[in-house]
This record gives structure tokens, sequence and C-alpha cells, in this order.
């Protein structure tokens, strides 16, 4: 009980270390120790690292890293039962009030006082030891791995995505973005049986990947380039907005797409894309941003308007996602494994982290192995 506890710290703004921290220990009836072996790294560990804050959640003090984990159970609280010691689970990184308002709706995403890994004041995941509690903890089939487990949580984030989009077999849906989560929500719409699922990137190694690795695309696109102005001027807001609706009329001629698909999904945060997004989105269809860019952008709402758009936010997930996301996982219809591009050793962390950063076509999914030692 007294074994060190070696975490992956955040100090200050680009200022990380590893360092030992106390080994957690049970305090609740429902507790759960986990020994950590697989984390996979989010764009939001990132940004605390670069810049420290996230929107309302600002870095005051040092945490750990990581929100994305699997790893092996190695103590129980006595009110346990649903897990035993030695079992695999993937953890799900936000424990809510349960109380409140939002989660006895089952919207436990919007509570105010879910403690969520990485999320400041909260240390993270990237530790050998985690404490959480019980039921956030899912266990894994015996095929699954480690690194499976740990990338149950991008691929709950894509099942959320398409939970607010209202995803349903039958139907057209269009995704901006061929990252790690574009691509997993498009995975998740056809596992939902979209009859059409076009992603939308300008990388075509990307596409490549939606198209021929994960099969999760019936169709991609390049958008083309926006003209450059005679007097090297930037596009005005005008000149941007007509130049979106132009590139979303092209997409629907190209794919035959009638007034348009009934989901757009926007896993990029581009103001361009989101615009051909709204552009795009077929009369009375949904419109989901999932992607988060610059706080403020030039946004077409008449279009939204005339065309009764239903306009979502997507964020974490909600009741029931997480073990829908580890059921696609172990049923083989989601593939996360095949998004992988860098693995780690723990003692490796920043330079993992580094990697992410510097970002490229050739940076996907980077993982960090838990301690070994």
């Amino acid at each position: 009980m007294s074994e060190t506890n070696r975490s992956f710290i955040l100090r200050a703004v680009k200022d990380v270390y590893l360092g030992d921290i106390p080994r957690p220990q049970i305090d609740g009836p429902y507790d759960v120790i986990v020994q950590i072996g697989q984390t996979g790294i989010c764009g939001s560990d990132v940004h605390y690292w670069q810049r420290g804050r996230i929107g309302d959640f600002v870095l005051n003090s040092p945490i750990v890293l990581g929100h994305e984990s699997a790893g092996v159970v190695v103590e129980i609280g006595p009110s346990v039962t649903n897990l035993k010691i030695g079992d695999k689970v993937a953890i799900e990184p936000g424990v809510p009030c349960r109380h409140c308002e939002y989660c006895r709706s089952g919207s436990y995403n919007l509570c105010p006082d879910t403690v969520f890994a990485a999320t400041p004041p909260h240390n993270g995941t990237l530790s050998k030891f985690y404490k959480t509690a019980a039921d956030f903890c899912y266990p894994l089939p015996q095929h699954l791995d480690l690194e499976d487990g740990a990338l149950c949580e991008p691929v709950a984030v894509a099942v959320q995505i398409c939970k607010v989009g209202n995803v349903r077999a039958g139907q057209k849906v269009v995704v901006f973005g061929c990252g790690p989560i574009g691509l997993l929500v498009q995975s998740v719409a056809k596992a939902y049986a979209a009859k059409t699922v076009i992603g939308i990137d300008l990388s075509q190694s990307r596409l490549d990947l939606a198209t021929n690795v994960l099969k999760c695309a019936d169709g991609v696109f390049i958008p083309p380039p926006m003209p450059s102005k005679q007097d090297g001027s930037a596009p005005t807001a005008d000149e941007g907005s007509e130049y979106s609706a132009k590139v979303a009329q092209m997409i629907k001629d190209h794919f035959n797409l009638g007034e348009g698909p009934e989901v757009v999904i926007d896993a990029t945060g581009a103001q361009s894309c989101i615009q051909m997004g709204v552009h795009l989105c077929k009369k009375g269809g949904t419109y989901v941003q999932a992607g988060m860019g610059k706080e403020n952008i030039v946004f077409p709402i008449t279009v939204a308007c005339i065309r009764d758009l239903t306009i979502r936010g997507s964020i974490r997930y909600t009741a029931g996602v997480y073990p829908q996301a580890v059921d696609l996982v172990a049923s083989g219809k989601v593939l996360p494994q095949k998004l992988i591009t860098h693995r780690y050793k723990f003692e490796q962390g920043e330079q993992a982290f580094e990697t992410v950063r510097r970002g490229g076509e050739d940076v996907l999914k980077v993982m960090i192995e838990g301690v070994q030692a």
C-alpha cells in the first residue's frame, strides 16, 4: 500500500515532468483502484499542456494528464459487485454527481460537479494507479486488449455525436474531418446502417484510410481551395460564405445527394467547414458541431433558420453510451486500433505529447504504455 505512484504531471503551461504522487486509497464502498495499462492522448490533454485552459477550466495547480485509459483492477471497495480484482476494464473518465437534474435525466455530461480526469483541478489517468468509481469501469471481453479498452473513449465520443445527431438506418450522413474522431463518427454511422456516409478532408491519406482501411466511408471529397483575389487581399466574410455555399452544392452534385444529407457532422471546428455543413444539410435536417476551433466564427444563421435545421453541440457522453462503445469495439464493427500511428513507453510521455502537438498526416492516435516498473 506504500507503493509509489509514478505519474505524468503538468506543473504549468508547457512544463511537464515524471514524478511520484501518493498511491490512491479506497475511501468509499464503491471505489476501485485500477493499474493503468494503456492511455491514448487526446487533443484536450495537449491543449492544457500548451495553453493551460479550455474555456472555463483553467490550470491553477499541477495535475496529472490523460483520460483515455484502460487497465487492470487491483483493489475494490467493500460494496463493489460488478468487478473483481484482475478484471481488464475500460475507464469512463468522468464521474458525475448522480443527483442533479442533468444526472437524473441521463444527461450527466452536463453535470456541473463532474469529476473528469485531467480537467483542472482533477488528476488524470497517466499514473501507475488511478482511483475511480466502480460503475464507471466496464469489463472488457477476453479477446480485447488494453489498447482496445483505452480506445473505447474516443469511440464513446463518436457514439455520443451520432446519438446527438439521431443517426439512423437509411440516412445520408456527411462528416467533415477525417481525424480520429471524424473517422470514428463515420465508423459508428456505418455500424448504425446509415445508407451513405461521406467523409470530407484536405488530406488524401486520411481519406484513403476512411475508404480502404476502416471502410467507413462510401465516398470521400477534398474541397477545392478558395480562389485567390487578384489584389492579394483576404476574402471578406460574404465572399467566404459564398465559397462555402458553392462547395456545398458541389458535394451534393458529386454524390447525388439531392437536397442534401439528413445529418451533417463537423469534426474540424474550421469556419469554412461549418459554413459548408450548414449549406449542405437537407431542410429539416440535423447539424452537429463536434469539432472545436475558434470561439467565435461567421455562422450562416439565416440559412439555418429558413431550412429549419436542428443545430446541436456534442460533448463527452450520456447514459448508455460507453457500454455501446465497448460493444461496437468488441463486435469488430468499429476498429479504432487501425488509427494507432505511434506507441511510446511511459518514460517517453513528453515525446508522445510532442508528437501529437506537431501533428501531420502521419499522426492519428498516439498511445502511451502504462508504468512497467
